[in-house]
């Protein structure tokens, strides 16, 4: 691999991955040339290069071995010639990667924040964790193969570092294999490529737990399917436990063969739902405890953790995503964290999450459950009948949707913004007395948010 290769390969991942990853994470990279099949590249942090070689190292690996067959590994060191970790685009998990077979690391590297002690669990996604736990033991288990799916953000990835962790832990004996699908798409082609598909087949049919990430990848790529196929069957009839998650079930995911969506339903397949109110509050719970740690000068005002946990409801990323950035505001400039903090460093988070909930719909929620007219609820008449819902209907705008308080007020009979806040206030304060108050929110919350 020449520096002109180099830079003829620097052009076609641009392409890859977009001028502002390619501005952060690519171009910072300096190649200083191949030694005994290591690629080496100079950078200026060992953080970038931990995360290069984690978000980027097999898209890179793949482009330089096509270029150069004589790249089997990728180096990142510091400028300073203080070398981090040697990373690969493909690091061993357990013993199936310590003892390659000429080159092949199908083996992903682990995060090590994802362990089942940091996975916050829920209603959502208690059974997942529940199934997790149990393949996790390393005994005989009576559905093979485990099959997590579920949208973006919430949990997959987590629960399959954490299983792949919990066994290198208790059977350091099991040959434990965790990658992506497009890894081992990867690593099919290279075989095919070099010749050495007797190798591939015996790598990937001698392992004791096989873990392949996003299996819908692969839909549509009839090679690697037919090779996943044949592997799957090989360590099925061998008893050897295989874990797969994709993002939707495998009948619903297009291209996907039929007798490899029939092979990935015979075992137990499991929905990682969507978060509820509560297990979004743990996880927030969870994220602040880490940080108080890290920012102990900070303090978070009663009432931040409830809002995210309401007005955020995606996905679990985009929750820790607010808070590492809410901590690191609140640092840089100094201040506390407040409601109005959180609502200013956050406006383009809470816009982005807010699923298109609009006060009008909230008020027709509100009505309906409390079987009140909405000309009544909206109108001037100030009989507790009508008062209670509308304070209701007022703290559920506030908390839903983005609108301040004099655009809310307006869509409330032209109401002042004083007493939109005094509704606020109002209904806050019956939440934490009133049973009743505190059902009918949650129960008008979720409905909405459906």
């Amino acid at each position: 691999m020449t520096q002109e290769q180099w830079g003829e390969l620097k052009k076609e991942l641009l392409k890859s991955v977009g001028s502002n990853s390619y501005k952060n994470w690519i171009e910072p990279l300096e190649f200083d040339g191949v030694t005994d099949g290591i690629a080496t590249f100079s950078v200026p942090t060992s953080f970038l290069g931990n995360y290069v070689s984690r978000n980027f190292g097999e898209l890179i690996l793949y482009q330089m071995t096509a270029r150069s067959p004589e790249v089997k590994r990728l180096n990142f060191q510091v400028a300073a010639n203080t070398t981090t970790r040697p990373t690969t685009a493909a690091q061993p998990v357990t013993k199936a990667a310590q003892n390659p077979v000429d080159g092949f690391l199908p083996a992903a590297p682990l995060d090590d924040r994802f362990t089942f002690d940091t996975f916050v669990v829920g209603k959502p996604n208690e059974l997942a964790h529940a199934a997790a736990k149990r393949v996790a033991e390393g005994g005989p288990v009576t559905f093979n193969p485990l099959f997590l799916y579920g949208g973006v953000g919430l949990g997959k990835t987590h629960l399959m570092h954490a299983i792949a962790w919990e066994l290198q832990a208790r059977r350091p004996d099991l040959n434990v294999v965790y990658l992506s699908a497009e890894q081992f798409m990867y690593r099919f082609v290279q075989a095919l490529r070099d010749r050495k598909m007797m190798d591939f087949k015996q790598m990937f049919r001698s392992v004791d737990v096989l873990m392949v990430d996003d299996v819908q990848f692969i839909a549509g790529k009839d090679s690697t399917q037919e090779e996943f196929f044949h592997t799957f069957n090989a360590l099925v009839d061998q008893n050897k436990q295989i874990i797969i998650s994709g993002d939707r079930a495998p009948g619903e995911i297009e291209n996907l063969e039929n007798r490899i969506k029939s092979r990935l339903q015979c075992g137990l397949v499991v929905d990682l739902h969507p978060t509820d109110y509560e297990l979004r509050l743990g996880i927030l719970q969870s994220k602040a405890e880490l940080f108080g740690a890290q920012y102990p000068d900070l303090h978070m005002d009663q009432g931040v953790l409830e809002f995210l946990a309401h007005r955020i409801s995606t996905n679990v990323r985009v929750l820790e995503g607010a808070m590492t950035r809410l901590y690191a505001f609140a640092s840089l400039v100094g201040h506390q964290i407040t409601l109005e903090l959180t609502q200013d460093c956050l406006a383009d988070v809470l816009r982005a999450s807010e699923r298109k909930i609009s006060i009008e719909e909230i008020q027709r929620k509100v009505s309906d459950h409390y079987n009140i007219r909405l000309s009544d609820m909206i109108g001037p008449k100030r009989v507790r009948n009508f008062a209670r819902p509308r304070q209701v209907a007022m703290y559920l705008c506030k908390q839903m949707t983005s609108r301040s308080l004099p655009e809310i007020g307006r869509c409330f009979g032209g109401r002042d913004h004083t007493t939109v806040m005094h509704g606020v206030r109002r209904i806050e304060e019956l939440r934490a007395q009133d049973g009743q108050i505190a059902e009918d929110l949650e129960l008008l919350r979720r409905t909405l948010e459906s």
